[in-house]
Parts: structure tokens; C-alpha cells; sequence
């Protein structure tokens, strides 16, 4: 095979990828690609670079793309207050979406004819990585070694070995993951249906007992400043993170359907995205109506599991951002959160836009806004059905 033929390699310097790198760049010219969707220093950047060229790479190219991460996922998983499963604020999901976009439009760039990544047949990743693959670039071949070849670990170090990239290799005891959005903790007890992550397994442990307030401000559903300093929302979503990741907030053990119709269980610690999306969801009660709050519910909903599912190109998930970002208008306003080890809590909101407005009435107290005659009457009407339906059927 001629040695000309470019091919993009989505490079992140573990096994999985080191093996194909080496093995790929024996009929290919090979460019390396890493994606920092949060979480790289420049040491680790620079490390990861250094590798690669060992591998045999002929280019390496780190590419930030945290601000376009913010903009066209995380933005939306705010305005929608998205856990999945009420619990996970989709970290790792969200990333692999903008990596393997910003990779595929890397590859048509510089002219490349093949792609590849390093994913098993067992992941959501390689389901991910192909749909964006082959719906933006049909005409680029998608090559994965470690899925078609059913590679083992060990058969993957063996073969760095013979082709002397003798590497410390050893699997560290937990997978961690890190970007913007949170970072994934997977080991043996996430394995297990049983056994929680032992205290250790969390990279960020707890430093500060003292309660802490702090006061987040959005604007139009984004975080636009943390106590009263204002910057670019990707900005004061990594000083939240600093600020709760020394009390230790944001962990649990996500539950939920892989891709691959199989159930998974990983470990995560989130303290930013958790924080902000209970702080943004208790601002919209406040500032939304009923009905605009019970369909974002929904909506907001398929939009996380579309997300998840790697259906990011789909054209509803356009459609449901527009709906999103409509519903946004009138979500500004401050929120009044404590910082407490382990966790925290919200501790009320002030906005212009506050529809629990005194004006109108106190719940339970007084009515302002009606009479104890239009109140009857209004009662009578809303209950007509059940009443006809009792009659009849009784």
C-alpha cells in the first residue's frame, strides 16, 4: 500500500491508540489529532505530542475546541437541564460528539482519504465516532483496528513491544476521563451492580469544611458571571469547578443503556455542570411558565438521549435547540448557592423576571388578582368533566 495515502488518526495516547498509530503508519502517512474538549494542560499536551511522533506519526495537531464544546452542546444541556437518567449530566457523551466532528473537518481539510479511531465493538464511542464519520465525510474510509482485529490488551502491548515502543503500559487501577463538562471514573467496582468508588478513585478530594457562598449569574439561560466577575461562560464553568471540586460535590455512579442495548455503570464527579444545571433549573421555575417548563421537560429530555445516542447530526436536534434557546428569554437572573463538603444547596434566586410576584397574591396567604366568588366559579368550571364522568358512570 502506497505510504502517500493520508489518513487522521483520533489520537489520544493510550494503548489503544499508540497501537494503532504504530501499526497504521506502516501503509499510511498518518497525522495524529487530539481534541481538547477540557481538561489538557500544555504539560500533558506537549507529553501526548512527544508520543506521538514515537508512534511514527508524520504530524500531531492538538486542536481547543472547549469554546466550540460550550457553544454547540453544553449551552443546550444547560438551557435544558439535562441528567440522564436524573443523574448524569452526559460529560463523556457530549465530548466524543465535538471530537469526532472537529477530527472528520481536520481530515477534509489537509485532503486525508481514511480515518481512524481506536474503539472496541463493545462501546457507545465507535457508534459515536462513525455516525459522525460517515455523515460528514462519506467518501473517507473509516478504519478501526482494535474493533475489526478483536484485540487484546496484552496482544496490543506485545505488538508495541516487537516494534520497539516499550512504554509503561500497566492499566492504572481507575479510568479517568476529564473534560469541561465533568470527568468519568470507571474501575472494578463500577463492574459490579453492588460495590460504590471508593473514596481515593475521585481525582478531586475534599479540602474545604467551611460552608461558601456563591453567587451565580445568568443571562438569557447562560452563566455569565461567578460572584460578580464576569467572563465567557466555558470560562466560569471551569472557576465553579475549582471552587466546588475542593469540597468534593459532584460524584455518583451514573446507571444507564449503552448504545449497544447493554446496561453500564460508571463512576463521575461533575461539581460544575451538576451545580449549574439544579442553580439554571431553579432560576427557570421562577422565571418560566407552567406549560413552558412541562414541555421543556420533555424535549429537553429526548434532546439528552439523542445526544447520548450519537443522533447529533439529526435535524430535530436543531429544531429542539431553536425551542431551547426561545425558552430562554427571560431566564436572567442571580442564584444563591452554599458550597458545603460532599454537596450543596440553592439557596434562592432574585430576578427582574420573577413571576412569584406579590402583586398577584401570596400562595396560601391572600389572592390579589381575583375574587372569593370568581375563585367559586372558576373551581365549579375546572372540575366539570370529572363531575360528568362520575355522573354518568356511576
Amino acid at each position: 500500500m502506497s505510504s502517500t495515502k493520508k489518513l487522521v488518526i483520533a489520537y489520544s495516547g493510550g494503548l489503544d491508540t499508540s497501537y494503532c498509530a504504530v501499526s497504521l503508519s506502516k501503509g499510511y502517512e498518518v497525522h495524529a489529532v487530539s481534541v481538547n474538549t477540557g481538561g489538557f494542560t500544555q504539560q500533558e499536551i506537549d507529553h501526548i505530542e512527544s508520543n506521538a511522533y514515537k508512534m511514527g506519526v508524520s504530524t500531531y495537531k492538538n486542536i481547543n475546541a472547549v469554546p466550540s464544546f460550550y457553544q454547540k452542546v453544553i449551552k443546550y444541556l444547560v438551557f435544558g437541564n439535562v441528567l440522564k437518567n436524573n443523574t448524569y449530566p452526559l460529560s463523556v457523551s457530549a465530548e466524543r460528539i465535538i471530537q469526532a466532528i472537529e477530527i472528520v473537518e481536520y481530515a477534509k481539510s489537509i485532503g486525508a482519504e481514511y480515518i481512524a479511531h481506536g474503539s472496541t465493538g463493545a462501546g457507545n464511542d465507535q457508534v459515536r465516532f462513525d455516525m459522525i464519520f460517515q455523515t460528514l465525510a462519506p467518501d473517507i474510509q473509516i478504519i478501526t483496528p482494535i474493533r475489526d482485529e478483536k484485540l487484546t490488551r496484552q496482544q496490543e502491548i506485545e505488538y508495541l513491544k516487537a516494534n520497539g515502543i516499550d512504554m509503561s503500559w500497566e492499566k492504572a487501577k481507575y479510568s479517568i476521563n476529564k473534560g469541561l463538562w465533568g470527568t468519568s471514573v470507571g474501575g472494578q467496582e463500577t463492574l459490579t451492580s453492588e460495590k460504590p468508588l471508593p473514596n481515593e478513585a475521585y481525582p478531586s478530594q475534599l479540602k474545604h469544611t467551611d460552608e461558601e457562598k456563591v453567587k451565580l449569574t445568568f443571562e438569557k439561560g447562560e452563566l455569565v458571571a461567578v460572584n460578580g466577575v464576569s467572563n465567557d461562560p466555558e470560562l466560569n464553568i471551569e472557576v465553579l469547578n475549582n471552587l466546588a471540586s475542593a469540597y468534593a460535590i459532584g460524584r455518583d455512579i451514573h446507571v444507564g443503556d449503552t448504545i449497544v442495548g447493554i446496561k453500564g455503570r460508571v463512576g463521575f464527579e461533575a461539581p460544575a455542570a451538576l451545580i449549574t444545571i439544579k442553580a439554571h433549573h431553579l432560576l427557570e421555575k421562577h422565571t418560566l411558565t407552567k406549560w413552558q417548563l412541562q414541555h421543556k421537560e420533555y424535549l429537553s429530555s429526548f434532546y439528552g438521549m439523542h445526544l447520548h445516542e450519537g443522533q447529533y447530526l439529526d435535524p430535530v436536534m436543531r429544531d429542539i435547540e431553536a425551542f431551547l434557546e426561545s425558552s430562554q428569554d427571560k431566564v436572567s437572573g442571580d442564584v444563591f448557592v452554599t458550597l458545603k463538603p460532599y454537596h450543596f444547596s440553592l439557596d434562592g434566586i432574585h430576578s427582574k423576571h420573577d413571576l412569584m410576584n406579590a402583586k398577584f397574591g401570596s400562595y396560601g396567604e391572600e389572592s390579589k388578582g381575583w375574587t372569593p366568588e370568581e375563585a367559586k366559579g372558576f373551581i365549579k368550571i375546572l372540575g366539570n368533566q370529572n363531575r360528568i364522568y362520575q355522573q354518568v358512570n356511576s
